[in-house]
């Protein structure tokens, strides 16, 4: 007999079972209704595996009574999938499994709990197994009914619990290594913590997401399998996101809620790592690793490499393709469970991911259609009517009377892009008409912005006809089968995709784009230069990312400003920001007050000393003091005008890449960065996942094509 049952034992012979005509069955009649048995109420969880360790994640209130409702349906609820987390996971009745829709990602177990232990080196809350919890609760109501406590029950896996009253419950674990004749339940290790009931543990359990969804983006990853500092993935990374997004949503939109104008923002990440590595060229990279520093060798080829590969051209069509054809995917497929969607679509990538859509978006195509050769170019990059002809041009430059002589010696556009002076001069040009032919080429050449030589055209294709393709978007090679692309920007000959819808805004998160397209060789981006398919592109980023850079210069090169500063989420400055700023403008005005008295110093030790001329001087002095009273003032509303114009600055035209508005967007930096930007500069780099700032940028800009503002706009 093992000493459970021996306790059990003198359990029931020291407290023996009362018969009904007892006083217990009294008590029970005149028990407050409070302590009567009440069913208890099951809430539903799923296990993930974090840091290596099984953790019981509770389903928000919503998904939990979805649930319960499939549940207790019928016999046919073993077959029911229900939708949880807003689309993004069904979860199996039947198998009680958990299972990613859009995204691979391993199944999670899923239980119906109603009775849970505390861990053993954490406070959180372990469930028991729902037949386990079955045994418990019919043992309670019985505790309760009966009035009968101190109920012990033995665990499938030799572990007690002891009932002692509604308040008591205890979970004793066997000791390791103890036979059938070990110590006794209250010798075996330190007791835990049982409750009935998920209200009676600590555990956060929110309500739910909005079930209209207003909006759908897609983001995309940067280099290496890991988002963040924590090496968390894309999808934990964006999990993130959307979860500061639906708070923002509460505290900014609060109306438009309220109203049921607005119901949430869906984002869904894009993984084009896996798919890149799993292409063999880990193998191949492993033969030839040298066996040293193993750990960072690793690194390296898992993260720093897919810079190297996005330059590639076999393994930048890897890339494209996939990040390309997973947009699509996950597009038809959301359309397919949200039937109903109307909103918009916008695309995001952090990174490398940025400049991966970049490419992709110049070269999209502006209708469905497919365009099949390059005349039909210039209606895609032109943003009024045809492309001009060569009659047209010389008639602007008041010169149609030379179109027959370049008819005449069969002179095209691009003909005429590759004569030089002495070939216009032989066919009998005058020298005025010839510097004029010669500037008009030039500036068209210039204002492409690139200060090399433009690659060979294939024979027939009329390239001076689309300055705006060659600047920022491939063509079609009229060689071959058009399987590669003559590009202009120096972007890597690959066919770049189409996407099956246009996205309305792209948002570039510590993006490196106006590097890679200085280092290709674009010196300037046209003004009148837009995506072909995109309306809008924000490009933001943090103060000291080390690999962000700006866009705007090159679209203005000759004119230097700062980027538009992103507000607080809370509204204002930061502190330390605005602290700044008035220590600056209060050295600059002592340094002013300083340099005038300085001034006046210098002037009044520099006056002559003789009594001869200090009568004169006083007289010129005397004619000079109004003037110099009138000059003071002028000075002062000169500085006080100056004032003015810099806060009533006209607004900067940065281009229609944006749509004539602003494209470099900065953070404002915490108070603790700014000690030191050296120390926070990865930091930098993988912080917008959680920036509240961020995020609240990218959900006013989504809002304001519906619509729909900010219930107080921040300043």
């Amino acid at each position: 007999m093992s000493s459970v049952e021996s306790h059990e034992e003198q359990l029931s012979q020291s407290d023996p079972s009362p018969s009904p005509n007892s006083c217990s069955s009294f008590e029970l009649i005149d028990m407050d209704v409070g302590s009567l048995y009440e069913p208890v109420s099951p809430h539903w969880f799923y296990c993930k595996i974090i840091d290596s360790k099984e953790t019981w994640i509770p389903f928000n209130s919503q998904d939990s009574q979805q649930l319960e409702e499939a549940y207790g349906s019928g016999k046919d609820c073993d077959r029911r999938v229900v939708p949880t987390d807003g689309g993004r996971y069904d979860v199996h009745l039947g198998e009680r499994m958990r299972y990613a829709v859009y995204w691979d990602e391993l199944a999670s177990e899923v239980r119906r709990c109603t009775w849970f232990y505390k861990g053993d080196k954490d406070n959180k809350y372990v469930p028991y197994s729902e037949s386990f919890s079955q045994v418990l609760e019919e043992t309670y109501m019985l505790a309760v009914t009966l009035d009968e406590w101190k109920k012990k029950l033995e665990s499938p896996n030799r572990e007690v619990i002891i009932l002692h009253n509604p308040k008591l419950m205890v979970h004793y674990q066997p000791i390791a290594g103890s036979d059938e004749w070990g110590s006794t339940p209250t010798e075996q290790g330190r007791p835990r913590t049982v409750k009935r009931g998920v209200e009676n543990i600590s555990v956060d359990i929110h309500c739910g997401e909005p079930l209209q969804i207003d909006h759908l983006v897609f983001v995309v990853h940067g280099i290496g399998p890991a988002c963040d500092l924590r090496f968390r993935s894309i999808v934990q990374c964006v999990n993130d996101f959307r979860s500061v997004s639906l708070n923002l949503l509460q505290t900014h939109f609060k109306k438009a809620q309220e109203n049921q104008q607005i119901g949430r923002v869906e984002f869904l990440p894009v993984n084009w790592h896996s798919p890149l590595h799993s292409t063999g060229v880990d193998v191949d990279l492993q033969r030839i690793t040298l066996p040293s520093i193993n750990r960072l060798r690793h690194f390296t080829n898992d993260t720093i490499l897919d810079v190297f590969f996005y330059n590639s051209p076999t393994y930048c069509q890897t890339i494209v393709d996939t990040v390309a054809s997973e947009m699509n995917r996950l597009y038809v497929l959301f359309l397919q469970r949200n039937p109903d969607f109307k909103g918009g679509v916008s695309i995001a990538g952090h990174s490398l991911g940025s400049l991966i859509l970049f490419d992709i978006l110049t070269n999209q195509k502006d209708s469905l259609g497919d365009v099949d050769s390059k005349k039909d170019l210039p209606s895609i990059f032109m943003d009024q009517g045809d492309t001009p002809t060569l009659e047209e041009d010389l008639k602007k430059l008041q010169l149609s009377e030379f179109f027959s002589v370049f008819e005449k010696e069969k002179v095209d556009k691009e003909a005429l892009a590759l004569c030089t002076d002495k070939d216009l001069q032989e066919m009998g040009i005058p020298l005025g008409p010839r510097k004029k032919i010669l500037n008009y080429l030039r500036t068209r050449k210039n204002s492409v912005g690139i200060n090399r030589p433009t690659p060979q055209s294939p024979a027939g294709a009329n390239m001076s006809n689309i300055p705006k393709e060659s600047e920022f978007c491939s063509s079609t090679n009229g060689t071959g089968n058009g399987e590669h692309l003559d590009v202009g920007i120096g972007q890597v000959p690959v066919k770049y995709p189409r996407l099956i819808y246009k996205p309305e805004i792209f948002f570039a998160f510590g993006s490196p784009i106006g590097m890679f397209l200085t280092v290709r060789g674009l010196k300037r981006i046209d003004p009148n230069y837009k995506f072909p398919t995109c309306k809008g592109f924000f490009n933001i980023y943090h103060p000291f990312d080390p690999v962000a850079y700006r866009i705007e210069p090159m679209v203005v090169p000759g004119v230097e400003f700062e980027p538009m500063l992103i507000p607080h989420h809370k509204g204002r400055k930061r502190m330390h920001l605005e602290l700044r700023e008035g220590l600056t403008r209060m050295s600059m005005d002592l340094k002013n007050n300083l340099l005038g008295s300085l001034r006046m110093a210098w002037k009044s030790f520099t006056r002559a000393p003789y009594p001869a001329l200090q009568a004169s001087e006083t007289a010129e002095e005397t004619e000079a003091e109004p003037e110099s009273s009138s000059e003071k003032p002028s000075d002062v509303s000169t500085e006080e005008n100056l004032v003015a114009v810099k806060q009533e600055a006209p607004p900067i035209h940065v281009g229609m890449l944006n749509g004539g508005q602003r494209i470099d967007y900065v953070l404002q930096e915490k108070p603790i960065e700014s000690f030191n930007e050296y120390l926070f500069a990865l930091q930098s780099h993988l912080c917008y996942w959680e920036s509240e700032d961020t995020v609240l940028l990218v959900l006013k800009e989504i809002y304001q094509t519906q619509g729909i503002f900010l219930d107080q706009p921040l300043q």
